[in-house]
């Protein structure tokens, strides 16, 4: 058990945009909420996943829709609480923990928000290891659990609550009730107790981004290459070095989709290379050739600072790194890839495991 302040929040915050591989949501506008939480309400109780009572009740809390959109419709602060009071007052359950759904981006950072709010916990846990566009893309999902009941608020004022038949359907409700609310909505889910998270959650993953982050933010002071400093926290590889000449994005279906293209530089000169988005980024090509694919992560890093650029900011003439990490082994199993491998997201391309 430790406590979460605004310092922590920031290295929280960098290192969840490095994990969400291009996706998550911008999490400066969570760090911002987050902030604003701590200073009205205290800082927030982090926990390790075995400070978590196997009976007790534990519920995530997150951002879903386009994360281009959430630059522009910035949240109001009120639908998270909204939609922890809607799961509450619909499961009866006397929920003890918030845990985030996903390490990446926004969503590192949404439960500390409500954390700070309501006083609850928060669990050093997640359940992906990265960023991911869809509900059913948790690893709660590859051992047989449902994400129903779960809850949905806007900034309007408009709540909801959605128990589909399965995960999938879960999925297809919940994006098309996002489309019809503005693109972007607060959800709570995967409400379960304490021993099925601690048995099928990806620990520790909030500590892995406050590293990251201390990183990024330490490089500023030392006289020290910021992206071999990253691949060594990481524990990643170096794909290539560029710089943007081309972008194509666009929103659809309440996801930000697109490629963005590089011209090689350094010892990169005279190649190619080239990343496909759903949200997060999902395959990255040298020369055509595919090099990694999710469920590995893939990242973008800023060259001369190593801060990760996120899909809704890519901007021709960025000059940048492509990085690459291995997923958490539940993703290299079967269901894993049938769920969040390269040929779900319609790519012809079987996985490559990444190897460092």
């Amino acid at each position: 058990m430790r406590i979460i302040d605004k310092q922590n929040l920031e290295n929280i915050a960098a290192g969840a945009a490095v994990l969400g591989t291009g996706g998550g949501g911008d999490p400066h506008v969570g760090k911002l909420m987050a902030m604003a939480a701590i200073e009205k309400y205290g800082p927030v109780t982090l926990l390790s996943p075995q400070e978590v009572g196997d009976d007790d009740w534990v519920v995530s809390a997150s951002m879903t829709g386009a994360p281009s959109i959430l630059v522009e419709k910035i949240p109001s602060g009120t639908e998270v609480i909204r939609a922890f009071e809607a799961i509450c007052e619909y499961s009866e359950k006397e929920i003890k923990a918030i845990y985030p759904i996903e390490i990446g981006g926004v969503n590192s950072i949404v439960p500390l928000v409500l954390g700070a709010i309501t006083g609850l916990p928060v669990v050093d846990t997640d359940g992906i290891g990265r960023a991911f566009p869809e509900l059913q893309m948790v690893t709660f999902h590859l051992a047989g659990l449902q994400s129903a009941p779960l809850s949905v608020a806007d900034e309007k004022g408009n709540t909801l609550i959605v128990t589909g038949i399965d995960n999938q359907w879960n999925e297809r409700i919940i994006r098309a009730a996002l489309i019809a609310m503005g693109g972007s909505v607060m959800v709570c889910s995967n409400l379960m107790q304490g021993r099925v998270l601690k048995a099928e959650g990806i620990h520790h993953t909030l500590t892995l981004a406050e590293k990251i982050g201390e990183t990024v933010h330490g490089l500023r002071h030392r006289n020290e290459n910021p992206i071999a400093a990253l691949v060594d926290v990481l524990e990643g590889k170096l794909l290539f070095e560029g710089k943007i000449n081309n972008l194509l994005r666009r929103n659809a279906g309440g996801f930000t989709r697109g490629e963005v293209y590089f011209d090689g530089i350094n010892r990169y000169q005279g190649k190619q290379a080239m990343i496909s988005f759903q949200n997060e980024f999902l395959v990255a090509t040298i020369d055509q050739q595919p090099v990694v694919t999710t469920p590995d992560l893939i990242m973008i890093l800023d060259l001369e600072t190593g801060f990760p650029i996120t899909t809704e900011v890519l901007r021709y003439g960025n000059r940048a790194a492509i990085v690459a990490m291995p997923c958490d082994a539940k993703w290299r199993t079967e269901k894993g890839l049938q769920t969040a491998g390269p040929r779900y997201f319609g790519y012809d391309i079987d996985y490559i495991p990444l190897q460092v």
